[in-house]
């Protein structure tokens, strides 16, 4: 028995999430995320198919050995025995036996079309294959699911057989039968009205797994519950086929926090953001910004008039406690900010100002007029930070100060190309001039900048640009249009984003890299 029998929450990433487009999982990722999925406390994790490709059958032998799960059991997935065939002498049954999972989902068609169409069967047979494997694995100790593949389209088309379905798979010992919206073209309404239907038909247990090609796959995953179903089958993040599946984190989110379902370990809800964002590190794909409870910008205020609400309570304008799920609200500064987002904004920097209103409207006025020519600073929190500081602080202090910097970038007859840049600098009373060669007319400025700083500065070792984007901005003027870089740094352990504005990448590039390492430099405790 799971943690909370009584509510299943089964994962999927590791089958049916690994089908998305872009992801190609290794045994050690596969390793790793059910780690993280254990770590959430999911009940069931559902492994791969074991015997129909090498990397799950590796899977399932190294998890024997190298995973212990605190809150999880480990699912194999195959389908029934063939037509005609024999569950005993199953080679894919007998290799979900031999992988050693407690629990076992099997595939069944439930659409009489793909019965007579895919499996190339009749309707009573296909019946026998679903009986016959449900008992011969529970035979052999295995707790048994049945995945009831594209049930709702097979249940408008023949009621009465996607019904005969479900009851030979719960008369002959599964313990949940799952309904699959497989081509995910439900809506809630006609999930919540179908689940009702078919458990009242049946008394089985039902399940929901749901596609989102409609868009609804959470909102159909919930309606199910709503109608009765105990068991939901999801993926983190929403990875999937096409455009994926539930996605596991608002669905849990919902049961705990909208229904006051506990369906997940005492304190795993506020452990949401970090895993998150941690299997999408592992399956390389950039974490969704706007995903709701875990996205970055699932808290983040923009809106003067959103921040004037929120400066009186943060719940006037956030549906629940970002705190709840790991997150925390962010105020974004902006040309539509106001003094209330300011304020807010520098409190979370760590700036009290709610009692200094000229220096508000001074740092509003500058944000304004800077974003008119390009700037952005909700996606550079290190540049207003500098720029917050020298309002406040009424000057503007910085490590060094600029004389010129000069770049040469030359096309050889081998194809080749040198980039070379030299900087002149002042740093605590020195005039410095360094040169460095890079690959490229923004790597070359770099680097000449580093080794101008190396022996003032060792700290600037430790930091690295981690990432760079470069957007020419709309203008009348063609290729002399104004250009913004945005830079993002890390030392190791933060990160932090700083935006440059000028009439070429490399002015715009020089203006970032300034507030890159300036902050950088504060951030390791050095006043300038």
């Amino acid at each position: 028995m799971t943690l909370n029998d009584d509510f299943h929450v089964f994962d999927t990433t590791l089958r049916d999430g690994a089908q998305r487009e872009g992801i190609n999982l290794t045994v050690a990722d596969k390793l790793t995320i059910a780690r993280h999925l254990d770590d959430f406390g999911v009940g069931f994790i559902e492994g791969g198919w074991p015997g129909a490709n090498p990397r799950d059958t590796e899977f399932f032998a190294r998890a024997a050995d190298e995973l212990e799960f605190r809150n999880a059991k480990l699912v194999a997935f195959g389908a029934t025995r063939r037509a005609g065939g024999e569950a005993a002498t199953d080679a894919q049954l007998a290799a979900l036996v031999a992988s050693g999972a407690p629990v076992v989902t099997l595939v069944a068609k439930s659409h009489d079309r793909h019965v007579e169409l895919a499996l190339r069967t009749t309707l009573d047979e296909n019946l026998a294959m679903v009986a016959d494997s449900v008992r011969f694995l529970r035979s052999q100790g295995r707790r048994v699911f049945i995945d009831c593949e594209h049930f709702f389209d097979g249940y408008k088309a023949n009621r009465d057989y996607a019904l005969a379905v479900v009851r030979t798979a719960h008369e002959a010992g599964a313990d949940v039968v799952v309904l699959c919206d497989t081509n995910g073209g439900m809506l809630p309404a006609g999930v919540t009205a179908i689940v009702a239907e078919v458990l009242k038909e049946t008394g089985a247990r039902l399940g929901i797994h749901a596609q989102d090609d409609t868009g609804c796959a959470v909102a159909n995953t919930l309606a199910a519950v709503d109608a009765g179903a105990t068991h939901v089958q999801c993926t983190a993040n929403g990875y999937g086929e096409r455009v994926g599946n539930a996605n596991l984190f608002p669905v849990t989110a919902a049961l705990e926090l909208k229904h006051d379902r506990r369906v997940l370990p005492e304190g795993s809800l506020r452990e949401m953001t970090r895993i998150s964002h941690a299997i999408a590190e592992v399956v390389n794909l950039t974490p969704s910004t706007h995903q709701p409870y875990v996205g970055v910008s699932a808290f983040a205020h923009k809106a003067g008039l959103h921040a004037s609400a929120i400066k009186v309570d943060p719940d006037l304008y956030q549906h629940t406690d970002p705190a709840l799920v790991g997150n925390s609200m962010r105020m974004l500064v902006s040309d539509m900010a106001g003094r209330a987002s300011v304020e807010l904004k520098a409190k979370e920097l760590g700036y009290d100002l709610s009692t200094d209103r000229d220096t508000i409207g001074r740092i509003v006025a500058t944000v304004k007029e800077r974003e008119n020519v390009g700037y952005t600073y909700e996606a550079a929190d290190a540049s207003f930070e500098l720029l917050l500081r020298d309002e406040v602080n009424g000057n503007h202090r910085r490590f060094f100060e600029l004389e010129s910097w000069r770049t040469i970038s030359e096309q050889r007859a081998d194809g080749s190309q040198a980039n070379e840049a030299t900087v002149k600098l002042h740093v605590q009373g020195e005039r410095i001039i360094a040169t460095g060669e890079g690959n490229g007319p923004v790597n070359a400025p770099d680097m000449a900048l580093r080794a101008a700083l190396a022996r003032f500065y060792p700290q600037i070792a430790a930091m690295e640009l981690v990432d760079y984007k470069v957007r020419i901005l709309e203008g009348q003027h063609g290729t002399t249009s104004r250009t913004r870089v945005l830079i993002t740094t890390s030392d190791g352990k933060d990160e932090w984003a700083t935006v440059g504005v000028g009439e070429n990448v490399i002015a715009a590039s020089w203006q970032a890299l300034d507030d890159a390492y300036t902050y950088g430099l504060i951030q390791a405790g050095l006043e300038p």
